[in-house]
């Protein structure tokens, strides 16, 4: 850089809120960056790189406050408050952002739950079979319109893959524009287990029989297949799955065997099915 020629050069400059009354909760971060490109002779812009001549630009909170739950600072006046530090001869180019916006309230809140949000994928012949958030909620502050619009805070966008042991990892929360989350970090951790296949015989229920009418059915039970995990596969009984044949269906299909359907599964299985669409039947009374 030729000290006597004219450059452009960007600085960048604290910009903070300050005599933020005590009942005010910020909800934009308290200290935010200006991008400011200026330009001047290399000698000025030499002396703003390396010496302590811009310092941060404090913006009282009470000058902007109008009653509602937001202010703004324009473009005018940041350059107002920025060339007050400059050289004179020193020219503002650009300013991004082109002005500096906050977001407050006075605590309104309303604790919300934490969800996870991007690719996550074990190794091939593994699944995630549950996952922990610590915590599992958070408090989210903002205007009451905002919030009710809010039901779900979601992590920032996660991407890992080809794991097979507990993934442990700690991420931020996606920014939601007028809101804050209180913590705005979490700890998450994947588990993962081995995929198996297997089958487990299920009695058949007969459901929506008058009083007085039982349902035998032949065979008494049913064989399910499905795929989970291997620890969840210790812990599951027949009881786990619902394999019902519907009096209703029955009578507006009258024939020599009733039609059978799964429709209680549990959590952690997959591709569940039963080994026949139908089975031979008899209505006693009671």
């Amino acid at each position: 850089m030729t000290l006597n020629e004219t450059y452009e050069k960007e600085v960048r400059i604290p910009v903070s809120i300050v005599n933020v009354p005590d009942n005010v909760v910020l909800i934009s971060p308290s200290t935010d960056t200006m991008k400011v490109v200026v330009r001047d002779k290399g000698l000025v812009l030499l002396g703003y790189e390396y010496r302590d001549i811009l310092r941060p630009l404090r913006i009282n909170f009470k000058s902007y406050v109008r009653g509602t739950e937001s202010a703004s600072i324009t473009s005018a006046e940041l350059q107002r408050f920025i060339y007050q530090q400059l050289s004179a001869s020193t020219k503002i180019v650009s300013i991004k952002p082109d002005k500096s916006e906050f977001f407050f309230n006075y605590g309104l809140c309303k604790r919300v739950p934490v969800r996870w949000r991007g690719h996550v994928v074990p190794e091939q012949l593994y699944f995630i079979s549950h996952v922990d958030y610590q915590p599992d909620s958070v408090d989210v502050y903002a205007a009451e319109e905002k919030l009710d619009s809010i039901d779900v805070v979601y992590t920032e966008t996660l991407n890992y893959d080809n794991f097979r042991d507990t993934l442990s990892i700690t991420c931020g929360l996606q920014k939601i524009r007028g809101a804050k989350c209180v913590p705005d970090r979490i700890k998450m951790a994947f588990y993962t287990d081995v995929l198996t296949e297997a089958n487990m015989s299920v009695p058949v229920t007969g459901v929506n029989f008058p009083d007085g009418k039982v349902l035998r059915t032949f065979p008494s039970k049913v064989t399910v297949h499905f795929v989970t995990g291997i620890s969840r596969l210790k812990k599951l009984r027949p009881s786990d799955f619902t394999v019902v044949a519907d009096y209703e269906e029955i009578m507006r299909h009258p024939s020599d065997k009733c039609a059978v359907h799964l429709k209680g599964i549990p959590h952690d299985v997959s591709r569940a099915k039963i080994d026949v669409g139908s089975v031979d039947y008899l209505i006693e009374e009671e």
